[in-house]
C-alpha cells in the first residue's frame, strides 16, 4: 500500500472565525496537516517545521496592533525559505494590493470572498503540478 506525504498547510489569519472556517474546509476536502497561526509572528517562529504551502492574510493586526502585517511576514518567510509558496489572502480588492504582495514574491493573491476556498484549493494544486513539472525538468537537464 502506498502511502502519500500530507500537505503540511500553515494557516496566517488574525481573525479567529475565519481562520477556524478555512481549517475545516480544508481538513474537509483533502489530506492536509495543518497548522494556524494568529499573527505573522508565530509563523514564522515555526518556519523550522517546513510548511509545503502558507495562506498568509494581507492584514495581521486585528487582534494585536503592533503585530507585523502580512507583508512583512511574507518577506521574513521569503528570507528564511525562498521556495516556500505564499499564497496571499485579503478582503482587499484593490490591484495594488495584489501587484504589491507579487512584488514580495508571492505565489498568488486571494481576495475573501464566497469562492475563495475553490481559488486556494485549486492554486495549491497548480503549486504541486509546477513542482513536479520542475522536478521533472531539472531531472532531464541534469542527466544532458
Amino acid at each position: 500500500m502506498q502511502h502519500s506525504k500530507k500537505i503540511k498547510l500553515f494557516l496566517v489569519d488574525d481573525d479567529a472565525l475565519y481562520l477556524k472556517a478555512l481549517e475545516i474546509q480544508f481538513l474537509d476536502n483533502a489530506d492536509f496537516e495543518i497548522e494556524t497561526f494568529a499573527t505573522g509572528e508565530l509563523c514564522i517562529e515555526n518556519l523550522y517545521k517546513n510548511p509545503d504551502v502558507i495562506i498568509l492574510d494581507y492584514h495581521l493586526d486585528g487582534i494585536d496592533k503592533t503585530a507585523i502585517n502580512g507583508l512583512k511576514t511574507l518577506d521574513e518567510i521569503k528570507m528564511y525559505n525562498i521556495d516556500i509558496p505564499v499564497i496571499m489572502l485579503s478582503s482587499q480588492d484593490k490591484i495594488e494590493v495584489a501587484v504589491s504582495c507579487m512584488h514580495h514574491k508571492a505565489f498568488d493573491y486571494v481576495v475573501k470572498s464566497e469562492t475563495a476556498f475553490v481559488r486556494l484549493q485549486k492554486i495549491i494544486t497548480s503549486i504541486f503540478k509546477y513542482q513536479k513539472m520542475e522536478k521533472a525538468l531539472n531531472w532531464y537537464i541534469d542527466r544532458m
